[in-house]
C-alpha cells in the first residue's frame, strides 16, 4: 500500500491531492496505534519509520510540482508534512531536523522572490506559499529538541521578521501566521526568546495596533501573553508599553469582541510574570475586570453565551495570575497581597454569581474552582468566612462532577483547601 501511495503522488493533481489526504490520516493512524508505556510520552518508533524519510522526501518534491497550484494539491502536500512531522516518533527525528533546514531554505528563497513580483495573481500564490511555509515550520519546531531549539533559532526569527517587515506587511493573512510561528519559536525557546525582544517589539506593537483585521490583533495578543509567560520578570522593561496598549484597545468600540476576553487573560499572565510589581497596573485593572464580570448577553443567542462563557473564564484567569502573581511563591505571601484585600468581596460575589447559574462551561468551572483554592493560599483563615458558603460548595461539587479533568482537579484541590482552613479554625 505504501508503495502505490508513494507512486500516487506522481499522478495528476488530483489524485496526488487525495493521496496526501491518506498519508495524513494514515500518519495519525501509525503514531495513536504506536506502543508506549505512558500515553503523554513520545513513542521510540511506529510502523512508518523505515519509510518515513522517503515519505517526507517524496511529499517535499511534491510541494514543489508545477501544477502544485490544481485542486489545492501544493496546500494538501504542506499538511500532510505538517501532519507526518507531527505524528513522528523519536527514530524519526533526524528527518525532522533535516526538514526544518529545508522549510526554512524554502521561505528564504520565496523572501528573496518577493521583491521582483508585480503580477496580483503571483503576489497571492505566494502569500499562500508563505502562509504554508509557515504553518509547517510551527509543526517542525514543536518536534524541535529545546537542546536544538536554539541553533536554528536565529535563521527562523529573521525570516520571521523580515516577513513581518517585508512589502508584505500589508498582507494581513501573512503577518498572522508570521505572529503565529512567533508564538510556537517562543515556546519552544521559553526565556532564550529575550534577545529578540528588541528586534520583535515593534512588530508586536504594530499587530496590538492593528484596527483593520481582527485575526492579527488577536495573534498580536496571544504572543504577547506568551512572552510574559515565558519571559517572566524580564518583560518588566516591555509593561508599561504593553499595558497602556492593551487597556487602550479594551475601551476601544471598534475592537472585535473575540480579542477583549483574551487581553483580560494577558492581565493574568502579566500579573504571574512580574509579581508584587503588578501593582503599578492593579486598580486599573481591578476596575476593568469588575466591569467585565458584571457583563449580561442576550441568552437566547447562543453565540453571545459563548462569548460570555469565555469573558467570564478570561476574568477568572486574570484573577488567578494576579491573586498568584501578589501572593510570590513563598511559604510566606508578599506584602503586596495586602492590595487585593478591598477587592476579595468583589471576586468572591462574582464566583457566586457563577455559581447561581445553572449552565456554565466546564472551563469556567475549572477557572472557578482555580480561583476559589488561589484564594485560600493567599489569605488563610481571614477569607474562610466568605468562601465556606453553601453556593461555593455547590459550585464545587458539580465541579468534581464534571466529565472535564481539569474542573475535577482544581475542585478536589480547592475543596482540600478549605477543609485545611476549617481544620487549621477548629484546632485554634
Amino acid at each position: 500500500m505504501l508503495a502505490a501511495l508513494i507512486e500516487g503522488l506522481n499522478s495528476e493533481p488530483r489524485v496526488a491531492a487525495n493521496v496526501c489526504w491518506a498519508f495524513s490520516s494514515l500518519a495519525e493512524a501509525a503514531y495513536e496505534a504506536a506502543d508506549v508505556a505512558d500515553e503523554a510520552a513520545e513513542p521510540n518508533t511506529y510502523v512508518l519509520s523505515c519509510i518515513f524519510g522517503n515519505i517526507i522526501e517524496k511529499l517535499l518534491a511534491t510541494t514543489d510540482r508545477v501544477d502544485g497550484n490544481q485542486h489545492n494539491l501544493r496546500s494538501a502536500a504542506y499538511e500532510a508534512l505538517m501532519e507526518m512531522i507531527k505524528n513522528s516518533p523519536k527514530d524519526c527525528y533526524a528527518t525532522v531536523q533535516q526538514t526544518t533546514l529545508i522549510i526554512l531554505e524554502k521561505l528564504n528563497r520565496v523572501l528573496a522572490y518577493e521583491n521582483t513580483v508585480t503580477q496580483m495573481s503571483d503576489r497571492a500564490q505566494l502569500n499562500d506559499l508563505q502562509s504554508l511555509l509557515c504553518a509547517t515550520l510551527q509543526s517542525v519546531m514543536r518536534k524541535v529538541t529545546p537542546e536544538d531549539a536554539p541553533k536554528i533559532s536565529d535563521q527562523m526569527m529573521n525570516a520571521l521578521l523580515q516577513m513581518l517587515n517585508g512589502v508584505n506587511g500589508r498582507a494581513y493573512g501573512v503577518q498572522e501566521d508570521a505572529l503565529l510561528a512567533v508564538s510556537t519559536l517562543i515556546e519552544v525557546l521559553g526565556d532564550h526568546f529575550m534577545k529578540y525582544m528588541d528586534a520583535f517589539k515593534p512588530f508586536l506593537i504594530q499587530g496590538l495596533k492593528n484596527h483593520e483585521e481582527h485575526q492579527v490583533c488577536q495573534a498580536a495578543v496571544g504572543v504577547t501573553g506568551d512572552v510574559c509567560r515565558a519571559l517572566t520578570v524580564n518583560i518588566l522593561p516591555f509593561a508599561n508599553e504593553i499595558m497602556l496598549l492593551l487597556l487602550d484597545k479594551l475601551g476601544d468600540n471598534n475592537v472585535h469582541r473575540s480579542i477583549k476576553p483574551q487581553i483580560l487573560g494577558v492581565f493574568g499572565d502579566l500579573a504571574l510574570a512580574i509579581g508584587p510589581e503588578f501593582k503599578n497596573y492593579l486598580d486599573v485593572v481591578l476596575q476593568t475586570l469588575h466591569q467585565a464580570s458584571n457583563a449580561q448577553v442576550d441568552k437566547s443567542d447562543y453565540d453571545m453565551i459563548e462569548y460570555l462563557y469565555e469573558l467570564r473564564e478570561s476574568c477568572l484567569e486574570a484573577y488567578t495570575g494576579i491573586i498568584q502573581g501578589l501572593k510570590g511563591t513563598g511559604e510566606v505571601p508578599n506584602a503586596e497581597i495586602g492590595l487585593l484585600n478591598p477587592h476579595v468581596p468583589n471576586i468572591v460575589h462574582f464566583i457566586k454569581c457563577i455559581a447561581s447559574e445553572e449552565d456554565n462551561s466546564d472551563q469556567v468551572l475549572a477557572a472557578a474552582c482555580g480561583a476559589i483554592g488561589d484564594l485560600c493560599a493567599a489569605f488563610g483563615l481571614t477569607i474562610l468566612a466568605l468562601l465556606d458558603v453553601e453556593p461555593l460548595t455547590n459550585l464545587l461539587t458539580k465541579a468534581r462532577r464534571s466529565k472535564s479533568t481539569k474542573a475535577k482537579t482544581l475542585a478536589t484541590w480547592a475543596t482540600r483547601e478549605i477543609r485545611k482552613l476549617k481544620n487549621t479554625a477548629a484546632s485554634s
